[in-house]
């Protein structure tokens, strides 16, 4: 079998691995959500430090993708994703270990693991590109990524049976949905670890080692799994596109997490349900993950940056949208919390392929890694930054507030594609020194 065949099969293989475990860690992820501020406030006893147990989710998840992304370049992403869904796992049970002995400081080290199963979600998705071409990188991520909304859809309505299966087992009712959640990223760890072979970035590695020359004389290479921020620093610099994607994502994330976590506060000033409520969030979560394949073809046919342009069109469209929305249920905040889940879709498939396909394959877990700390790190500020925002201006101001970042996604998308076609210098070399690829 040829090299390209051995390649089209192991990326077909990959991507529907991925797909299945993306879809079972994903419920281990979403299950909790409605319970978490719950059981924060019942253990600290306040509501004004309910929102820790997700903060510390977002912030452990940020950190912990950047530590798995080097453990990936050492030792492959089979090993880097399955560390991540057990850590997770381990997350969970320590949520309901907090529950049991009612501690908020158990709670809270519990919610930080958990977030290295969002680390392990999100790094799926450039699992997912290792081995795809330049015309299907983006349909590949977005299939991975799409695959979320199963888990998304699932694991909230896990909610009840999970409470009825905490008082079966005679643990605290709000720490059910982590019981649930923590077998799920078991499974995950499971599914990836039996069925992730070939390892798509060590196949990868070594089909470039085979199509490759030894490097020119003065081109310097950094070793393969060279993980570390000062090496993401170093392709950022040689390929500046890198830095625009990077950009371009982180703001599209914070604009949407800083917009879509007040919310529901708006919602219920004006007396909305919490059925009504959770529906609008669900078109929310449907927008964002739905229609990702669809975001993915139209990124490999038209461009990626032209899609995040689009991406960051569609986020001022439904931030415009909100700061209109009066406080309850309004035909306004319902379509703007759809347009910024499609907003969000378009700027992260589009400029997490960017970020996958300019990222040398040396330095490639770093730069990833480094992608998705800055993305989570933004995200966190933008949610702490929101609170105040809407405590003293409101819910409108907010949603305007946030047009500067949806501005800022348009910049960057102008800006990668006068870079994307850029050669770094030793890139240059070295193809001049092997007749190119």
């Amino acid at each position: 079998m040829s090299h390209s065949h051995d390649r089209a099969w192991a990326q077909r293989r990959t991507v529907r691995v991925l797909v299945l475990t993306q879809a079972v860690g994903a419920i281990g992820i979403t299950i909790g959500i409605a319970t978490a501020s719950l059981l924060a406030r019942d253990l600290s006893g306040s509501e004004a430090l309910s929102g820790l147990a997700q903060t510390s989710q977002v912030l452990g998840a940020a950190v912990i993708s950047f530590l798995l992304a080097g453990l990936m370049g050492r030792r492959g992403r089979r090993f880097g994703l399955a560390t991540g869904y057990l850590l997770g796992a381990s997350g969970g049970a320590l949520v309901v270990l907090a529950g049991v002995v009612e501690s908020m400081v158990v709670l809270l080290g519990g919610a930080v693991l958990l977030g290295a199963a969002t680390a392990a979600n999100s790094a799926a998705r450039y699992a997912a590109t290792d081995l795809a071409t330049d015309h299907d990188r983006a349909r590949s991520l977005s299939l991975v990524v799409w695959a979320t909304t199963i888990g998304a859809v699932a694991g909230p309505n896990l909610t009840g049976p999970a409470g009825a299966f905490a008082r079966t087992v005679g643990i605290p009712e709000l720490a059910g949905p982590f019981a649930i959640a923590a077998m799920g990223m078991l499974l995950a760890a499971i599914v990836v670890t039996v069925g992730l072979r070939p390892d798509p970035l060590q196949l990868a590695q070594r089909l470039a080692e085979t199509e490759r020359a030894v490097p020119a004389a003065g081109a310097t290479v950094p070793p393969v799994g060279t993980s570390s921020w000062r090496a993401a620093r170093a392709a950022v610099a040689a390929r500046p596109v890198l830095g625009y994607a990077i950009a371009g994502l982180a703001m599209a994330h914070a604009a949407m997490v800083g917009v879509m976590v007040m919310t529901p506060l708006h919602m219920e000033h004006g007396g909305a349900e919490l059925e009504i409520i959770g529906l609008v969030i669900s078109g929310h979560v449907l927008g964002m993950f739905a229609f990702s394949p669809l975001v993915g073809v139209l990124a490999d046919r038209v461009g990626r940056p032209p899609v995040l342009g689009a991406g960051g069109g569609v986020l001022i469209a439904a931030l415009l949208l909100c700061a209109s929305s009066p406080s309850g249920m309004s035909w306004q905040v319902s379509a703007g919390l759809f347009l910024l889940g499609v907003g969000w879709s378009f700027a992260m498939v589009s400029a997490s392929t960017l970020v996958a396909e300019h990222a040398p394959l040396e330095a490639r877990t770093a730069v990833q890694g480094t992608s998705d700390l800055v993305m989570g790190m933004t995200a966190a500020g933008a949610g702490a930054l929101a609170g105040l925002i809407v405590d003293l201006a409101g819910y409108p101001t907010l949603a305007l507030v946030t047009l500067a970042l949806a501005l800022g996604v348009i910049g960057a998308a102008v800006r990668a594609h006068a870079e994307r076609h850029a050669v770094p210098a030793e890139e240059a070399a070295l193809d001049a020194a092997v007749g190119g690829e």
